[in-house]
């Protein structure tokens, strides 16, 4: 057979028919499946028969219930399981194409594997580790064969996770690189080339973000609970930070983190002391029972309540009585908040700088509503009823007999100032001010009125009213009853309130742009191109949307603000705007607003 070493990327590639998978753990298991799955003969080897035995028994209990769910016949899952052997020894890999090595994350015990294969398999046999957080070249650099050594990180579950990253150091060989990329794409994975850096592509995003999360809990800014069902119902993820901490692995977590921080010096990178605690104390997540959630048992999914557990809102002072709103504002954003409030039963004042544009608005919510009944959201007379909840208005006079005022005007603090000054004098008292901003202080805006304890953050999502979260921001002046108002408002109008603090980019931005900045950088240095960062955030991380789609729909301007903000509350240089996108927007370029942005957009 030729050797895939010695081959150029264009030419015909080795089937790489039978292949070792040294570890069988969760990760090791569900490799060796779905290469059994694919065709390959697969030998996968682990210390001692307890092991291996327990692998295959996950591997029968897996594709019975593929059958069952009509993913393969019965005849496919006994073929599967025929060409799977395990063994418990290394040399089991004598005749092997390709070893995949997914031993614990220690450069000792992946060295001394790679090591002892050098001594076992043919010259033209692949070696690939399988680590997330170790340096490639280092262990390439200690084998005999440093060319035909490189990194396949999957992702888990390996079965339906379709990212695959595939890591080459600056001695792998391209044939090499070649070979284990047709096999992704034969196992029906995606995969994405990266060069050797702690983390690679997508936990090298994923994990700063995640320490920023324990960060974030472990400085008792938000509970838990709030931030992982903010980054959910926020951003769209598929589990909380903490929650997926606690999948992963508290102690693996800051293994990635250690190596990361290595490597960068990035004080992001720099692993949070909860995880340390937690590590040390033995509660590393569901495989321990037991991490930054509780969980019915060791391994099991099920959070149960522990002492940390929110008491449930009936603890609360009462809040105020809220019959009508008033909305201030013409844009998107107060047209959606104004759509929210009359579709709950609530009277509302929809007011603007002039009649026009207020009457521009509700005309925009007249359109959102045409466009809900078609799709039958609601029925004709539901929204008819809607559309007559709302009355526009010049000026904010209109909010003499309001009782909560939410604004939803510029991004400016000076702008946002000027207006609470005004509804300080035209709102009752007793009424409820709230702002919805994003990363403004909201005590600002307190400190314009003669009543700081009666303001509050409303953060609501774009678009309002299909966005489930809002963010409740009290300051230190905020009262008890103030708050609980905000609260009840937020049932009564079907969102998730979360609380947190007054300070820059409150949960959800405080979280999601730090990432977004970390991927431009990506690009900014040359690591990664646009389309396999999106790519491998999609596909590894379950983002709904990979980062530059993201910066481009929420407009580089705007996340530039936001990023300056976040920089000069916290004075991380970690957290300072990376230059490209700053040189994107002063060259205008702001995303599909304006047709180009980190991609060309058609014009709207």
């Amino acid at each position: 057979m030729a050797s895939p070493l010695s081959e150029t990327p264009s030419s015909p590639q080795p089937a790489l028919r039978t292949v070792a998978v040294v570890g069988l753990g969760t990760m090791g298991t569900g490799i060796t499946e779905i290469l059994a799955r694919a065709g390959r003969d697969v030998v996968g080897i682990d210390v001692g028969e307890a092991r291996t035995a327990k692998a295959v028994a996950a591997l029968e209990t897996s594709t019975a219930r593929a059958v069952e769910r009509g993913r393969m016949t019965a005849g496919e899952r006994a073929d599967t399981l025929a060409r799977v052997t395990t063994a418990t020894e290394l040399s089991a890999a004598a005749d092997a194409d390709l070893v995949i090595e997914v031993a614990p994350e220690s450069y000792e015990i992946k060295q001394q594997i790679l090591r002892e294969l050098d001594g076992i398999v043919r010259p033209e046999a692949i070696l690939a580790t399988g680590t997330n957080a170790l340096s490639v070249t280092r262990l390439a650099a200690d084998s005999a064969h440093p060319e035909r050594v490189l990194g396949l990180h999957f992702f888990n579950p390996a079965q339906a996770m379709r990212l695959v990253e595939v890591v080459s150091s600056v001695l792998t060989s391209p044939g090499a690189v070649a070979a284990v990329t047709d096999l992704a794409l034969d196992l029906g994975k995606e995969p994405v080339a990266v060069g050797d850096r702690p983390g690679f592509v997508a936990d090298g995003l994923l994990f700063g973000y995640l320490n920023q999360a324990a960060a974030m809990y472990e400085a008792r800014y938000a509970s838990r609970e709030d931030i992982d069902a903010a980054m959910r119902l926020g951003c769209g993820l598929p589990m909380g930070p903490l929650a997926l901490l606690d999948l992963i692995g508290v102690d693996t977590a800051r293994t990635v983190l250690e190596a990361m921080y290595a490597a960068s010096q990035d004080r992001l990178h720099a692993p949070a002391p909860i995880l340390k605690q937690l590590g040390e104390a033995g509660l590393t997540g569901r495989k321990a029972g037991r991490g930054f959630y509780t969980y019915a048992a060791a391994g099991s999914d099920e959070v149960v309540p522990d002492a940390l557990t929110p008491k449930p809102d009936a603890a609360l002072v009462p809040g105020r009585a809220i019959r009508s709103v008033g909305v201030a504002g013409s844009g998107t954003m107060a047209s959606g908040i104004a759509e929210v409030f009359a579709r709950s039963g609530f009277e509302v004042v929809l007011a603007a700088r002039g009649m026009e544009k207020a009457e521009a608005a509700r005309d925009r919510i007249g359109a959102s509503l045409v466009r809900a009944v078609d799709r039958g959201r609601m029925t004709a007379e539901e929204a008819t009823g809607t559309l007559e909840r709302i009355t526009p208005a010049e000026g904010y006079d209109a909010f003499a007999d309001v009782d909560l005022a939410v604004e939803a005007v510029a991004e400016d603090l000076d702008v946002k100032r000027q207006l609470f000054a005004t509804l300080d004098k035209v709102c009752k008292p007793g009424a409820v001010l709230a702002t919805t901003t994003s990363s403004l202080p909201v005590v600002a805006c307190a400190r314009a009125t003669s009543r700081p304890q009666d303001v509050v953050g409303m953060h609501f999502f774009n678009p309002a009213p299909a966005m489930k979260l809002v963010e409740v921001v009290r300051t230190v002046l905020t009262s008890d009853d103030a708050h609980a108002t905000v609260r009840e408002v937020c049932a009564g109008i079907r969102k998730h309130p979360v609380d947190c603090g007054d300070r820059a980019g409150f949960i959800v931005n405080a979280l999601l742009f730090p990432y977004l900045n970390n991927a431009v950088k990506m690009v900014q240095e040359h690591y990664a191109s646009l389309d396999d960062i999106d790519t491998a955030m999609k596909l590894g991380g379950g983002y709904p949307m990979g980062p530059f789609e993201l910066l481009d729909v929420v407009g580089l301007d705007v996340s530039l603000a936001i990023e300056r903000v976040l920089h000069r509350e916290f004075r991380d240089p970690g957290l300072a705007p990376a230059p490209l996108l700053e040189h994107l927007v002063a060259a205008g370029c702001l995303g599909r607003k304006t047709g180009r942005g980190f991609r060309e957009h058609a014009r709207r």
